[in-house]
């Protein structure tokens, strides 16, 4: 049985990461940082919020396709 509260992340999660496919920076963040506000362990939701905070600083080419490369290991 999901709990509400994993409810909640996940429809934070899920409406971060649409819009991270659309390139809404800051929307994306608003959406990552409220579901870590819920669950401060969310993985997922740690890892596109730094991804969202690189790509404002540095944006992806016009011809991304929404996959991230990593650049070092």
């Amino acid at each position: 049985m999901i709990t509400k509260e994993k409810e909640e992340v996940l429809r934070l999660y899920n409406s971060g990461l649409d819009a991270y496919k659309k390139r809404r920076w800051d929307e994306a963040i608003d959406f990552f940082e409220k579901a870590l506000k819920v669950d401060p362990n969310d993985g997922p939701s740690k890892l596109y919020l730094e991804r969202c905070k690189q790509y404002k600083l540095t944006p992806p080419p016009d011809d991304w396709d929404g996959v991230f490369t990593m650049t070092t290991k």
